[in-house]
Order: C-alpha cells, then structure tokens, then sequence
C-alpha cells in the first residue's frame, strides 16, 4: 500500500511523552534530552490535550530570558495543535505539515469534546515511510 494512504493508526506506534503545563522549563529541557524527543505534548491533569511545547520554544525562551528555568510550560507552549484522528490518511498529516510550515501534529481520540493525544507524527516519520517505499 502506498504511503499516502497508509492510516495514523498503520504509520505509527502510540504513544506520546506529556507534560504538565505548570512544571518547570528546565525539567521540560532534561525530559526532552531523557527521552530524545523534540517537542512533549503538554496536558491537563486529566490526560487532555493542553498544548505542545518544542526544543525551539525552549531555545526562545532561553534566548529572551536569563531566568528561563524558572518559566512555566504553560507560558511557552503553543496551545494551538494541529491534530488528526487515528484513520486519517498519511497524506493528510503530510498536508497540514506544509500548510501550517509545522513538524509534528498530534494524533487524538475524542473523548466528550476534549482531545486525547495518543501518538506525535513529525515530519521524520513521514520521511522513514518514504523510504519505506518499494
């Protein structure tokens, strides 16, 4: 099957690196360096999408403010995702990568209006299945 119409669920395993939005930006730096990931999806205390906080936010913050470990998730990250469903296609996580000049979206389950984030689809995983390509 090509890898256009490959689903979320078929590209890529579940499963997301999280982080409150009330924990501190040095914390967010070494979670990220632990677990080699390039962005934690930020959530509420229940488990909900709150937003995504990425090594560039952490790279402004430091830039802007000597104070920067002392700063808040909460007032770094942006809380605008870009998300998709499990059975949406490949191609359309690549569209929204272009359209939106983004790396990653968030992949999400709808629980009562509120959004469940199950996995991270960066630019990098759509790479690997090009090259998966026959």
């Amino acid at each position: 099957m090509p890898m256009r119409n490959l689903s979320v669920l078929q590209a890529k395993r579940l499963g997301v690196y999280t982080i409150g939005p009330d924990e501190d930006l040095l914390a967010t730096a070494r979670k990220m360096q632990e677990h080699n990931v390039s962005a934690l999806v930020v959530t509420d205390a229940d488990g909900y999408l709150a937003g995504v906080i990425s090594r560039t936010d952490l790279v402004r913050a430091c830039l802007k403010r000597t104070d920067w470990p002392l700063l808040r998730v909460q007032d770094c990250m942006s809380a605008d995702v870009v998300t998709v469903e499990l059975d949406d296609p490949m191609l359309r996580v690549m569209e929204l990568l272009v359209d939106h000049h983004i790396h990653r979206v968030v992949a999400v389950e709808r629980h009562n209006g509120k959004l469940k984030p199950l996995a991270v689809l960066a630019a990098g995983d759509v790479v690997y299945h090009m090259a998966q390509e026959k």
